[in-house]
């Protein structure tokens, strides 16, 4: 049964205020769209988050980090991603990307200036956790 609780949507759009990620048409800034959450039954105090992404051309998201696993799926566009200690990567649609809980996402972005980019993200997370925490520069 799909399901979407109230109170991860309005933290979802609390975090992304706060970071300045938008969840209306704010030039350069990620639109956000809650998809769905599902508590994850046979892992008690886990639940699933999955969200869309829009980056409008020439978007980049500030250096963050989940606590939780983060899988990316691009869906159109192309974006660049990087964890710290990892390898900035590409991704064009159909291509996938690995957050871990401890990873510090430190390049998220849409790869054009003139075209935007979107993906799906599924988050697997503490149950009530935020969906993402703001990382200090230099950390």
């Amino acid at each position: 049964m799909l399901r979407l609780k109230k109170a991860p949507i309005v933290t979802l759009l609390a975090v992304g205020a706060s970071l300045g990620i938008a969840h209306a048409g704010t030039p350069a800034e990620a639109i956000v769209t809650p998809l769905m959450t599902q508590r994850l039954g046979d892992y008690p105090g886990k639940e699933a988050l999955m969200i869309s992404v829009e980056y409008p051309p020439g978007a980049e998201d500030p250096v963050h980090r989940h606590h939780a696993h983060g899988f990316i799926y691009v869906l159109e566009g192309s974006i660049v991603m990087q964890v710290k200690g990892g390898k900035e990567v590409t991704l064009t649609p159909g291509q996938t990307f690995y957050e871990g809980p401890t990873d510090v996402h430190t390049v998220g972005r849409n790869a054009s200036q003139t075209l935007p980019a979107k993906f799906v993200v599924l988050l697997l997370k503490n149950q009530g956790a935020p969906v993402l925490v703001p990382e200090k520069q230099g950390h």
